[in-house]
């Protein structure tokens, strides 16, 4: 009987996360709305992604951008759907029906301001937050998205990342031939970068962490002194020198970004002749650090 309940308990608690991924993607969706509309569209920017060839479209023929926007992603629908499944296309099919339905219920918002660089700027903030809360609860606005995972299937030398970015900047290419102004293009491109880099600032925030990669003969020492002081694990690798074919040892550790002066001090002090390598690390995942739920 109590496995029954812990079953069900355990059903409700995800149906409920469900509710509230869904509930949060249509947040996201909206804040891009709300920034494309105060933003972008009374400047003309058109920020890459099928909502600026939507923009695109309003700007030549006054058709509403978000009805445009969610027409051209039908086709990626169908052809996509071998590759997402059927579960991860709902969710993308809700997230580019929101963001649609929104863009067009706050088209008449007006402009937040009159200067088109901080339009262009604060676009692209707003814009990079509204999508990264939609990113942060595993949702989607298709377009390019789609368009860009497609394109890598034909040509496979091109990662998805380099067709994404080929595809946008058309995009804010077309934009500025189309108004026959190339500023238009710049300022758009001025736009997709902050709201690129808004995206990744969202899902890493400012607790980054540095990997140390210390190449020392006394490992054991260092090892022991990270313990003690940090509370960090450490992993023991063994190396052989490429010049000298000497047996080295390098201790691997990561820490936060306020531990980072400490194991400097801690190696200075315990091997004055380590060789330290430092990596940053965007995202750590375990033990004294961010817990991965997503599985529950």
């Amino acid at each position: 009987m109590k496995k029954i309940n812990d079953k069900n308990k355990k059903k409700i608690k995800k149906i409920l996360r469900e509710i509230f991924e869904y509930f949060m993607v249509a947040v996201g969706c909206v804040v891009m709305a709300v920034s494309f509309n105060a933003f972008s569209i009374p400047h003309n920017i058109a920020p890459g992604g099928f909502s600026g060839l939507g923009a695109v479209i309003f700007y030549a023929t006054g058709f509403p951008a978000g009805t445009a926007t969610f027409l051209l992603c039908v086709p990626l629908f169908i052809i996509a759907f071998k590759d997402f499944g059927l579960k991860r296309l709902i969710k993308t099919i809700y997230g580019t029906g929101v963001f649609s339905l929104a863009l067009d219920m706050t088209a008449s918002i007006g402009s937040f301001v009159s200067d088109i660089l901080l339009g262009a700027v604060f676009g692209g903030i707003t814009m990079g937050f509204g999508l990264g809360i939609v990113f942060m609860f595993n949702g989607n606005t298709g377009g390019t998205d789609l368009l860009a995972i497609i394109i890598q299937k034909k040509i496979k030398r091109f990662p998805v990342s380099v067709c994404l970015l080929c595809v946008d900047l058309m995009i804010v290419l077309l934009a500025g031939i189309v108004l026959k102004n190339i500023e238009v293009s710049l300022y758009s491109v001025i736009t997709l970068y902050i709201s690129t880099k808004m995206v990744h600032f969202i899902e890493t925030g400012l607790d980054y962490s540095k990997a140390f990669y210390i190449f020392t003969k006394k490992p054991f020492e260092l090892k022991n002194c990270i313990y003690q002081k940090l509370d960090r694990g450490v992993t023991l690798l063994k190396a052989i020198g490429g010049y000298s074919g000497e047996e080295t040892h390098i201790v691997m550790c990561v820490v936060n970004r306020s531990q980072i002066f400490t194991l400097k001090e801690i190696v200075k002090r315990e091997d004055p002749n380590a060789f330290v390598v430092l990596a940053d690390v965007t995202e750590v995942i375990g033990e004294g650090f961010h817990k991965d739920d997503s599985s529950k």
